[in-house]
């Protein structure tokens, strides 16, 4: 459904490398925002984010795997594809 809509496995790696930034940013924010709070309220926000970071890691695979079936694997990771197999 997400490979018909047009979301391709490139964009679910994007989102999982944003997702860490975010969880990097969100950690730093918090820390600054509310110094009353402690790293304790920080540390919850870090880890809140950073845990979208593996599902779209899954979403990246599992779409890679479709794209791989269906032909649709973009030339770029297909030629990718191609190095790590000739090794």
């Amino acid at each position: 459904m997400l490979h018909q809509k047009g979301v391709r496995s490139e964009h679910a790696y994007v989102a999982a490398f944003v997702s860490i930034g975010l969880s990097i940013a969100a950690w730093a924010t918090s820390l600054n925002a509310e110094p009353g709070a402690g790293v304790a309220r920080a540390d919850r926000w870090g880890i809140f984010v950073g845990e979208w970071a593996p599902t779209f890691f899954g979403l990246g695979l599992a779409l890679s795997h479709y794209e791989q079936q269906d032909g649709t694997l973009t030339a770029s990771v297909r030629g990718l594809h191609g190095e790590r197999e000739a090794l």
